[in-house]
């Protein structure tokens, strides 16, 4: 484990108004630690306040508990992620083939360039008891609702077009997120990799019941 021991000066005083500058810095902090260390387990209420350079009660205004501070980690980056897969489909043309090719590559490379991050986004150690924190079951359940979307809508693009054989795209996208998040773990966990580079262009064909061209 990393030593996230922070020599920050103490913040400024927030003038009024700006309170939601310092949830802000306080999620800042809390994802430079885990970009820093890999571990959610170094990111704790004193962890954080050290990095911000406020005294640990100053941070119950804004997060009522750590869990509540890692959902909001949790949120930001899988934001992130709906950013990147938009762009990539933004940037692949008109031929929905393309766009679903653009958007799975999109996907791991962002797990490829952000591990620690994704694997906070699909469980590790933040995961909390309920009743224990403010955090929700509903708050648990829709992350990420947004980006299996997005790959919802093209393979469903693909199907009408005639490219892919699926006559169930919802559950056949399902199935193909399972492989690339499938992957995406396994790459995140793993110092050495024991597959082809080339695994993930040969999954999603098959996966996304793609038409040989």
């Amino acid at each position: 484990m990393k030593d996230t021991k922070d020599t920050a000066t103490p913040r400024r005083r927030n003038r009024r108004g700006e309170g939601g500058r310092l949830r802000e810095d306080i999620v800042d902090a809390a994802v430079a630690l885990l970009d820093e260390t890999g571990d959610e387990r170094t990111i704790t209420l004193r962890s954080i306040a050290r990095r911000v350079g406020i005294a640990a009660p100053s941070i119950y205004p804004h997060f009522s508990d750590q869990p509540s501070i890692m959902l909001a980690v949790v949120r930001r980056a899988f934001a992130e992620l709906e950013a990147v897969l938009r762009s990539a489909v933004r940037d692949a043309g008109e031929d929905p083939r393309e766009r679903l090719y653009a958007v799975c590559r999109a996907y791991l490379d962002f797990a490829r360039t952000h591990p620690e991050r994704y694997r906070t986004m699909f469980g590790g150690l933040w995961m909390p008891t309920l009743a224990e924190t403010s955090v929700t079951e509903k708050d648990l359940v829709t992350l990420g609702d947004a980006n299996l979307r997005i790959l919802s809508e093209i393979l469903t693009e693909c199907a009408e077009a005639g490219l892919s054989t699926s006559a169930d795209p919802g559950t056949d996208t399902f199935g193909l997120w399972l492989g690339l998040h499938g992957l995406a773990h396994q790459r995140s966990v793993s110092r050495v990799f024991p597959g082809p580079d080339d695994i993930g262009e040969r999954m999603i064909p098959a996966l996304a019941r793609l038409r040989e061209v």
